[in-house]
């Protein structure tokens, strides 16, 4: 059975300014993460129905590093405990038996909320810091940089769990 959900609107055509533009499409990429996600049993987060093996709660815990990644310790240069902690030992993302799926979307939403904090206080042509992520000799990335990386990698994977969805049990849409 084929099961059609309904997208959350995108930011609206009136919108022109670069900066409201990535910050409305990171939430709206966000959210659609979410929505992919819900109505999926504690099983279903936890298994894979791809080769490649990663499972729909995996890609949301590596999705709450990548902003944590990226914007707490790449372009703020915040000290961040584990940077890679989505990685298990094998270097494939990972979650513990012992982690909810309640506990990995609180990561997940307190990481985006910490990233619109830090997005709402730059300018898109500010330099990452040096520090973090990117200490000398790494280029610095720009926050506008770091905000199309953003957006590239969100849509890339909202895109698979499309895919991982409609196989776990046939749901369809953006």
């Amino acid at each position: 059975m084929i099961v059609s959900r309904s997208p959350a609107p995108e930011p609206p055509q009136t919108m022109s300014d670069p900066a409201e533009l990535l910050a409305a499409y990171l939430d709206f990429y966000r959210d659609a993460v979410l929505r992919k996600l819900e109505g999926l049993s504690p099983p279903q987060l936890r298994t894979s129905v791809l080769p490649s093996g990663w499972t729909p709660l995996e890609l949301l815990k590596h999705l709450g590093h990548v902003e944590r990644r990226w914007l707490c310790w790449g372009f703020a240069g915040e000290p961040v405990r584990e940077p890679w902690g989505d990685d298990g030992p094998d270097g494939r993302w990972h979650v513990a038996d012992g982690e909810s799926a309640e506990e990995v979307t609180a990561f997940f939403l307190e990481q985006c909320r910490r990233s619109r904090e830090i997005v709402a206080a730059a300018r898109l042509s500010d330099v990452a810091s040096g520090s973090g992520r990117f200490t000398p000799p790494a280029v610095r990335p720009t926050l506008g940089r770091i905000l199309f990386h953003l957006l590239q990698e969100y849509a890339r994977h909202a895109g698979q769990l499309d895919v991982a969805r409609e196989l776990i049990d046939g749901s369809v849409g953006e």
